[in-house]
């Protein structure tokens, strides 16, 4: 076989590889957008009309009654200010607090930065329990406050154990210049290590992020007034609504036609999708910004020797 064939051989099996290759990945692809996408279509698509089914790349009869229904909702404001205030509070104090502990952890002349290490470690393995959790936060007051959003979880014992790897795995030289100038060692962590891990900041914060924003179940359990509700948990308490307005709407002895009208157009299908929507757009439109941050710590672990 000569050379003239082999090339030709070879490029019509990288021709043949690159087609594969790119039917895999646009399979790939829909499969991931697709769910997103089809709740969006059901979210636009009238309630009543989606129980039909059948709704899979557009809407059948296009409204905004689902959305309307949402954002009329009271006290939908204050939730979401509590839900974004969360966020904000919940991840900078567990980043900061989590990577200092974790910076602490990696000085070898610290003398308990092994044990300190493994009580945190053992804490993913072993709980107190949701009753002696519950009671001890009664007794310090937490309950019916904000501070329980962010402070039991200053620290987490996950992140603390890979920001302590991405640091150990930094030159020892930068710290130890930073000490033989005076340098302290909370002066070495925010001016000098903490600089130096913002792609694995970056990493956690989506993912101590989307938890906060996502989380619900503490809100029913600790704040149980409703004073500090989030979003999650108002969204929630209207998927109830909408279902019970349609038991009433269904039960023969009810005949108020305020009620009927209320509930002609709603569905737990559609108002499920327009929740999910509403809570999952805010976070795919941050993640951007924390992309570049995940590229430059992909290419510092590939060039660090």
């Amino acid at each position: 076989m000569n050379t003239r064939t082999r090339l030709a051989k070879n490029t019509v099996s990288s021709r043949i590889f690159d087609v594969c290759n790119v039917l895999f990945m646009l399979i790939l692809l829909f499969v991931m957008v697709y769910p997103f996408w089809n709740q969006l279509v059901i979210s636009l698509n009238d309630g009543i009309d989606a129980q039909r089914g059948g709704l899979y790349f557009w809407p059948r009869v296009f409204t905004l009654s689902n959305y309307d229904y949402i954002l009329k909702s009271k006290g939908l404001l204050s939730a979401l200010g509590w839900s974004v205030l969360r966020v904000v509070v919940g991840t900078v104090t567990h980043l900061v607090c989590s990577g200092f502990v974790a910076y602490i952890t990696t000085v070898k002349f610290f003398s308990f930065h092994r044990v300190l290490r493994t009580m945190f470690m053992i804490t993913m393995y072993i709980s107190g329990g949701m009753i002696p959790v519950y009671l001890w936060f009664q007794k310090i007051g937490l309950l019916e406050s904000f501070t329980v959003y962010w402070l039991p979880g200053l620290i987490g014992a996950y992140e603390l154990m890979l920001i302590a790897s991405y640091i150990e795995g930094l030159p020892e030289a930068v710290t130890e210049s930073a000490r033989i100038d005076g340098a302290r060692e909370v002066t070495i962590f925010f001016r000098v290590v903490a600089p130096l891990c913002i792609p694995v900041f970056a990493a956690l914060a989506v993912m101590v992020a989307v938890g906060h924003w996502n989380s619900w179940f503490d809100v029913m359990i600790y704040n149980a007034s409703g004073k500090y509700d989030t979003l999650q948990m108002l969204l929630r308490d209207i998927l109830i609504e909408s279902n019970k307005i349609k038991e009433l709407m269904q039960d023969a002895t009810v005949g108020a036609d305020a009620v009927k009208s209320q509930a002609s157009r709603i569905s737990t299908q559609s108002m499920r999708a327009a929740t999910t929507m509403i809570v999952t757009i805010p976070i795919v439109c941050v993640y951007p910004f924390f992309q570049k941050y995940f590229v430059k710590g992909i290419s510092i672990g590939a060039v660090k020797g």
